[in-house]
């Protein structure tokens, strides 16, 4: 079976509480060998450490989401840091701007934003950032701060010029399920990403591709995503699957724990 890696799927959410398991075994019985699960705040950080405790195939980015930005404190890069010792921990994330829905002021974005960047380059981790509405602020901080800096922009939507800015920098790209809508931006971009800098995503439960749209996404899904590249690339599946599956594993090391 084709190998794929979901480098973005929100399982510690209260979405899954009820059959998160099943979820699990989904993806597992669909060829996903990996999955990454992010924080969004301290307590989801701290439920996806614990989920990739208890599933080998999960794996956890701990960080403080822009929306939750206002009650970012500096004492909670201490509880990153812990979180961040256990070897499931593979990135700081989700971090970054959103200047969409200004759930916390731009002021407190930026600080929390390049906080967290600055403690992924002192352990020496990537990054997993969301921009929305924010893609120029977010590549002038990530220009800012390249030295050192590792990572991914996760469900990208930004310009065919912005992402070659992206790259510049020497960071990856994922896409999610907005591949497969018809006349998505995202396709176009897509087609020019080279695939070892190329993620895919199904940032469950959000954002389902076609023909599940509407639904509560889910890592099993990311299979479709993959189709949707494939096709935008007008490439074999399981060449995709590869590349991608090398790509993510070069940035966020998951096999690593099995060598040790």
């Amino acid at each position: 079976m084709i190998g794929f890696i979901d480098t973005h799927a929100h399982l510690n959410l209260p979405e899954f509480d009820p059959d998160r398991e099943e979820v699990i075994n989904r993806a597992k019985d669909s060829g996903i060998n990996y999955i990454l699960v992010p924080g969004i705040d301290l307590p989801s950080s701290r439920t996806a450490v614990e989920l990739a405790e208890r599933f080998p195939i999960l794996h956890a980015a701990v960080g403080i989401h822009p929306h939750e930005a206002k009650r970012f404190r500096e004492r909670d890069l201490l509880k990153l840091k812990e979180f961040a010792q256990r070897p499931q921990v593979k990135a700081i994330g989700e971090i970054g701007l959103d200047f969409y829905r200004k759930l916390s002021s731009p002021q407190e974005q930026v600080v929390a934003f390049r906080a967290q960047i600055r403690l992924a380059k002192e352990l020496d981790l990537p990054i997993v950032v969301h921009s929305r509405g924010a893609v120029e602020e977010t590549l002038r901080i990530l220009k800012d701060e390249s030295r050192g800096l590792r990572g991914v922009l996760h469900c990208f939507e930004g310009t065919k010029e912005q992402a070659e800015r992206v790259l510049a920098l020497g960071l990856y790209i994922s896409f999610t399920g907005q591949v497969t809508f018809p006349r998505s931006k995202v396709l176009e971009v897509a087609k020019l990403i080279p695939l070892g800098k190329l993620l895919l995503e199904t940032d469950s439960p959000y954002l389902a591709p076609l023909p599940q749209r509407g639904k509560r996404n889910e890592p099993a899904w990311v299979r479709l995503v993959a189709q949707g590249v494939a096709s935008a690339k007008g490439m074999d599946l399981e060449a995709l699957a590869n590349l991608t599956s090398q790509a993510a594993d070069r940035l966020f090391g998951f096999s690593e724990m099995e060598t040790q």
